[in-house]
């Protein structure tokens, strides 16, 4: 038998979708600041593929890049349950905390060092010198830049990703999740992609506009890639959030 439909269930949803949405979305601010290399993760070699100008192509990522699936994994289902609204609501409650840990993060780069903290850790493992301030410093204000671009960047391929997600739903219906998932994030990704890499390195940064491209190329793989491998995961999600629920909620669109 199906149970009548539980509104307390679909606040509590909401929260737990939110919470999910804004922490893995700042904790992807801070960490990106890194790339790293994949080829050195898994023991390859460096994959030296053709690129523009005769220049090769390696599998550099940025950090923040790896936890960003669940995010679009996140956002399909606020999309698929609370509509447009919804997105809209966690995208802008998302930049808000976001640019507020801006504020604090910078303010904390600006106030000057305790003395003996220093001391205390002025050597690195080798023995030799290190400025730990300067290394707290260098690290999150570079994040600022990152901050700055995704900002710009999350708000305009969030919505785009709510747009395009709902405007496939329209032409197929209910049926076909799968389509309507992985094709916003094909849409929108592309400007996150690259729009963050330009702003945050290449404006802000020290980066030529071949590194963002090569970066940005690699990284917008990776995540199309995900959200295609992660498909099973939207469904699964789905059956459990509807079982949680007790049947199927109305779409509530805007």
């Amino acid at each position: 038998m199906i149970t009548d439909y539980n509104p307390t269930r679909k606040q509590q949803l909401f929260i737990l979708l939110s919470s999910i949405f804004l922490t893995n979305a700042l904790v992807a601010e801070f960490a990106g600041v890194k790339i790293f290399s994949l080829e050195k993760l898994l023991g390859l070699m460096p994959a030296q593929l053709p690129f523009f100008n005769g220049q090769k192509l390696d599998f550099n990522l940025s950090v923040g890049v790896i936890i960003w699936p669940l995010v679009f994994i996140v956002s399909d289902l606020v999309n698929e349950y609370f509509g447009r609204a919804g997105v809209r609501k966690i995208s802008f409650i998302t930049a808000g905390m976001i640019a507020w840990a801006f504020v604090i993060v910078l303010s904390g780069t600006a106030v000057p060092p305790a003395e003996f903290w220093l001391n205390l850790n002025n050597t690195d493992p080798s023995g030799g010198h290190f400025d730990i301030n300067f290394a707290y410093t260098s690290i999150f204000r570079a994040g600022m830049g990152i901050i700055v671009g995704s900002l710009t960047a999350f708000l305009v391929s969030q919505l785009i990703d709510a747009y395009a997600f709902h405007y496939i739903k329209r032409i197929t219906g209910s049926k076909k999740l799968w389509l309507r998932a992985t094709g916003s994030t094909v849409i929108s990704q592309l400007i996150d992609s690259f729009v963050i890499l330009f702003i945050a390195f290449y404006l802000l940064g020290n980066w030529s506009m071949q590194q963002v491209l090569q970066v940005g190329l690699v990284q917008y793989t990776y995540k199309i890639s995900l959200a295609i491998l992660l498909t099973p995961l939207i469904y699964l999600a789905h059956w459990a959030i509807d079982k949680y629920l007790g049947k199927k909620p109305f779409i509530e669109n805007s």
